[in-house]
C-alpha cells in the first residue's frame, strides 16, 4: 500500500521536485531550485524549500569558512547550508529546522534509535533504515502545509555519499506516484575552446549514473555558457531519455544573478514541472522582482563599502552580507562596490580606508583580525565614514571605544584575552557550563527594544524587533562597565527584553555608526532590505556627495 504525503490540514496531496546535480560541483543548484520556486510561488502556490548535504557533519556549525562558507542561521535556531540563504531571499520562504539535513544528522537519529532498542534487535542498515529515515525528513517537509516541496539534494551523481539521498527519492517516488513527484537534473554541457563545440556527452554519462539506480530524469536544466543549438537539445532528449520540450537550457547571466527567475521563467521551466505535476497553470505575478532586477542591472549611483573581515579570500564566508548590501544598493537605485579588506592589512596600512565610502565589519571568531578591525573602526568614528558592525564586529567596536576614547588600553573581550582588568566583553552565563560545540551558541530569532528616539528605532520605524543570533560573548553585564561607556558617549540602543543583553549600540555624533550583536544579514531580502544596510548605503552615498563638495 502506498503512503501518501498530505499537509498538517489532511486536505490535500503535496506535491514533490528533487532537484540533483551532474558533472561538476558549484554548477548553482542553489539559485536554481530558488529562482524555480520564486516562479512557482509566483503563480501562486505555496512552496517549502529542503537541502540534503551528503556530508558526515551533523550541521556545518562547526566547519571552516575556507571549506563551507558561512553558516546560514533559521529563525528557529538551526545553522545550515547557505543555500538556505538563497532560497530565502530569492522564494522569500521561512526555512526552519525541516529544511536542511545532513548524512550526519540522519545517521545519527538512526544510531539513537538503535540504542534505544526501537528496531527490536534487528540489524540496522542503509536500505531500509538510513533510507527510511530520509524518506521521513522529506515528509516532515509536508508539515509546513506548502503544495510543492523542492529537495535539492547535494553532491554529484556518482557521489558515493550522496546514494542513500539518492536510493530515498527513487523509493519514495514509488510511494507517492510519478504525478506528485518530478525529478530536475541539473547537468553541465561545457564549451571546449580548443574544438569550438559545446559537449553533451558528460550530460549523457551523468543521467547514466541515475538511471544505473533506478532514477530517469523528468526535466533536464543544462548550465552553458552558450546558447545550446537545438540539434544538441535534440541529442540530450534522445540519449537521457528526456522529452525535447524538458531540456531546458540555462545560460550563465551577466548582469544580476537575480536574473535567473525571469530566464527560467522564459525557458518555460515552471510549465514542464507542473505538467508533470498534473497542476493547474496559474498566470504569473511577479511585477516587484522585475522592478528590482531593472535596478540591480542599470543602476543611476555607485558607492563603495570596505567589507574588513578575516575569510575575506571565501567570498561564500560573507555570502549574506554582499547579498544584503546588493539588496540596499538597489533599493537606493546604487551599484554597491564592495572593498574587500583582510583586518590584519590594516595594521600595517590605514590607508587604503581613504578611498571608501563606508566600512563594514561582520562576524567571526578568533583573535586573529581583531586589532586590524578595531583600527578600521577608529577610523570610521573619528573621520565621520559610516560604519556598520555586525556580531564581532559591534564587539570590535565596544573594545575600540573603551581604549581609545576611555583610555582603557587593556580592554578586550576574554575570547582572546582571560587577563585583562577590563573585560568589556565576556562570555555570556549562559554559555559558561557549555563544553560542546555543535550547535550550542546563542541561536535563532530573539526579541530586542530599541530606544524610543534612537537612530535604530528611525531606521527599524519600530521599537520592537526581532534577529536572528549566533554568538557566545556580549557586551559585558557589569554594570560599571556599561556606565563609564555610555558616559563617555557610547549609547546602548538595544537590549533583550529583560535588559540584560545589549543589542545595539550607536554614536550620537555620527552620520552613520551602528552596531549589532545579531546578525541583520539573514533577514534581508531583494524586494525587502534590511533597514541596516540600507542606512549604510544611504549614508555612504550622502558620505561621497559631501567629499566629491568639499574636493570641488
Amino acid at each position: 500500500m502506498q503512503k501518501k504525503t498530505v499537509s498538517q490540514k489532511g486536505k490535500k496531496q503535496t506535491k514533490y521536485i528533487f532537484i540533483t546535480g551532474g558533472v561538476v560541483s558549484s554548477l548553482g543548484k542553489g539559485i536554481t531550485s530558488a529562482s524555480l520556486a520564486l516562479i512557482l510561488k509566483s503563480r501562486g502556490y505555496q512552496v517549502f524549500m529542503q537541502k540534503l548535504d551528503p556530508y558526515l557533519n551533523v550541521d556545518p556549525g562547526t566547519m571552516s569558512p575556507y571549506q563551507h562558507g558561512e553558516v546560514f542561521v533559521t529563525d528557529d535556531g538551526y545553522e545550515t547550508d547557505l543555500d538556505l540563504g538563497h532560497y530565502e531571499r530569492f522564494a522569500g520562504v521561512h526555512c526552519t529546522k525541516a529544511s536542511s539535513y545532513t548524512s550526519g544528522r540522519i545517521y545519527s537519529s538512526v544510531i539513537a534509535k538503535e540504542r534505544a532498542g526501537k528496531y527490536l534487535g534487528g540489524t540496522v542498515q542503509v536500505v531500509p533504515h538510513i533510507t527510511n529515515e530520509i524518506k521521513d525528513a522529506f515528509r516532515s517537509a509536508a508539515e509546513s502545509g506548502a503544495d510543492i516541496v523542492l529537495c535539492e539534494i547535494g553532491g554529484v551523481a556518482g557521489d558515493i555519499e550522496s546514494l542513500p539521498f539518492l536510493e530515498a527519492a527513487r523509493q519514495f517516488r514509488f510511494e507517492v506516484g510519478s504525478e506528485n513527484s518530478c525529478f530536475v537534473h541539473l547537468t553541465l554541457v561545457p564549451y571546449l575552446k580548443a574544438a569550438g563545440e559545446l559537449k553533451t556527452k558528460p550530460s549523457q554519462h551523468s543521467v547514466a549514473e541515475l538511471r544505473n539506480i533506478g532514477i530517469i530524469p523528468d526535466i533536464l536544466v543544462c548550465r552553458t555558457e552558450m546558447t545550446i543549438p537545438k540539434e544538441h537539445l535534440e541529442k540530450l532528449a534522445l540519449f537521457c531519455n528526456v522529452r525535447k520540450e524538458c531540456v531546458i537550457e540555462e545560460k550563465d547571466v551577466t548582469d544580476s544573478v537575480y536574473s535567473v527567475p525571469r530566464e527560467l521563467l522564459k525557458q518555460e521551466l515552471d510549465l514542464r514541472i507542473l505538467e508533470q505535476l498534473k497542476l493547474p497553470i496559474k498566470p504569473v505575478v511577479h511585477t516587484e522582482w522585475d522592478t528590482l532586477v531593472r535596478k540591480a542591472t542599470k543602476p543611476k549611483y555607485e558607492c563603495t563599502i570596505a567589507l574588513v573581515g578575516k575569510y575575506i579570500a571565501i567570498r561564500d564566508a560573507y555570502k549574506s552580507v554582499h547579498e544584503a548590501l546588493q539588496h540596499a544598493g538597489m533599493a537606493n537605485n546604487a551599484k554597491v562596490h564592495v572593498e574587500c579588506i583582510e583586518a590584519e592589512d590594516l595594521e600595517k596600512n590605514k590607508n587604503i580606508l581613504k578611498k571608501v565610502d563606508g566600512i563594514l565589519i561582520p562576524g567571526g571568531f578568533g583573535t586573529r583580525g581583531v586589532n586590524g578591525k578595531c583600527i578600521a573602526i577608529r577610523y570610521a568614528r573619528e573621520n565621520k565614514v559610516p560604519l556598520l558592525g555586525i556580531c564581532l564586529g559591534m564587539q570590535c567596536c565596544v573594545i575600540e571605544y573603551a581604549r581609545n576614547v576611555l583610555g582603557w588600553k587593556d580592554a578586550n573581550s576574554t575570547e582572546f584575552d582571560t587577563k585583562t582588568k577590563h573585560p568589556v566583553i565576556d562570555l555570556m552565563d549562559e554559555q559558561r557550563k557549555v563544553t560542546a560545540k555543535g550547535g550550542t551558541m546563542r541561536l535563532g530569532a530573539y526579541p530586542c527594544n530599541l530606544v524610543k528616539g534612537s537612530k535604530a528605532a528611525k531606521l527599524y520605524k519600530s521599537e520592537s524587533i526581532s534577529e536572528r543570533h549566533r554568538h557566545r560573548y556580549e557586551f559585558n553585564y557589569d554594570s560599571k562597565f556599561r556606565e563609564e561607556l555610555e558616559k563617555a558617549g557610547l549609547k546602548i540602543v538595544g537590549t533583550s527584553p529583560d535588559g540584560k543583553l545589549v543589542e545595539m549600540i550607536e554614536l550620537d555624533n555620527h552620520p552613520y555608526f551602528e552596531a549589532c550583536q545579531f546578525h541583520p544579514e539573514f533577514k534581508s531580502r531583494p524586494t525587502d532590505p534590511h533597514p541596516l544596510f540600507n542606512g549604510l548605503v544611504k549614508a555612504a552615498l550622502k558620505h561621497k556627495n559631501n567629499i566629491s563638495k568639499e574636493k570641488k
